[in-house]
């Protein structure tokens, strides 16, 4: 009898391995099935010529300084804000926990919009402060600075920026609640201010997960797309970055050099990804 249950219980873990292989193999054969297509869809002739174009190369070397923009200013801001909402409790951090999060579940586009918005339409609260001026950032930049922002580079990185610091944040309190704060105390027992224990004894521990954090805002920068088209356009040589060139590309019927594009934007995806195991791998040792 013991022994017919011991078979029939290895009968029903065999039943539930292939029940989780098989539902696990549908996906991973439509990323595979998905991947080959690209490949065999072009040629290596035709993909290096495709990524000899000048607006190709002009789009890639706009991807990587203002996806590397993107990711140093996320990561100046998430270290901070992602130790204080690990750290401290005070009044609205439930309020600004949440607030982090929009640009996450937000539509790319309505993001897009909300950025025009801001930038062209009256600062709110201006009519209260100046009754019967119209101030708009957009216009202030330019009269005052010189600077427009609005389909141009600048719009590029912040619309990268504004999606992809939201996801280091979110990295950067994760790597500060798995950092004991004993050490900080015990350092401020011993004479050093907060802001000391932070930069001395915090930030430290930190390095993995801060590089972690940039590299994951450099990857949600590069895939960005609908609030670039709506923020900043997409104009050959002037604000067009990989993600654009995609679009443009199959809209003129250009599909080889689509393709080609898609193809160098799942390579670079795949450097990220291998970095950020590694990564993974040094924090779990």
């Amino acid at each position: 009898m013991t022994l017919q249950r011991t078979r029939f219980r290895r009968l029903r873990d065999v039943v539930f391995y292939f029940v989780v292989a098989g539902l696990s193999a549908n996906f991973i054969l439509l990323i595979v099935l998905l991947l080959v297509a690209d490949l065999m869809f072009t040629s290596p002739a035709e993909f290096v010529a495709a990524l000899k174009k000048p607006e190709i190369q002009s789009a890639f070397r706009l991807t990587m300084t203002s996806c590397s923009i993107a990711a140093v200013l996320s990561l100046w801001i998430a270290t901070p804000l992602g130790y204080a909402l690990a750290r401290y409790r005070f009044p609205g951090r439930a309020v600004i926990d949440t607030i982090v999060d929009i640009p996450i579940v937000l539509p790319p586009l309505v993001l897009g919009l909300s950025l025009l918005i801001l930038f062209h339409q009256p600062f709110p609260f201006s009519q209260w402060l100046f009754p019967g001026s119209a101030w708009r950032l957009e216009n202030w930049l330019q009269e005052s600075l010189g600077f427009q922002v609005t389909f141009r580079w600048p719009a590029v990185i912040l619309a990268q920026f504004a999606v992809a610091c939201a996801f280091a944040v979110r990295t950067m309190r994760v790597t500060f609640d798995q950092i004991d704060p004993r050490a900080e105390d015990v350092a401020r027992t011993l004479g050093c201010t907060r802001g000391q224990a932070f930069v001395y004894v915090a930030l430290p521990q930190a390095w993995r997960g801060m590089i972690a954090a940039g590299t994951i805002a450099w990857a949600r920068a590069l895939g960005e797309f609908g609030p670039i088209l709506v923020f900043a356009g997409s104009t050959r040589f002037r604000t067009e970055v990989l993600s654009t060139t995609v679009f443009l590309e199959l809209s003129v019927g250009q599909l080889d050099a689509a393709v080609a594009v898609s193809l160098l934007m799942v390579a670079m995806a795949i450097i990220v990804l291998v970095t950020l195991r590694w990564i993974g791998a040094g924090l779990s040792t």
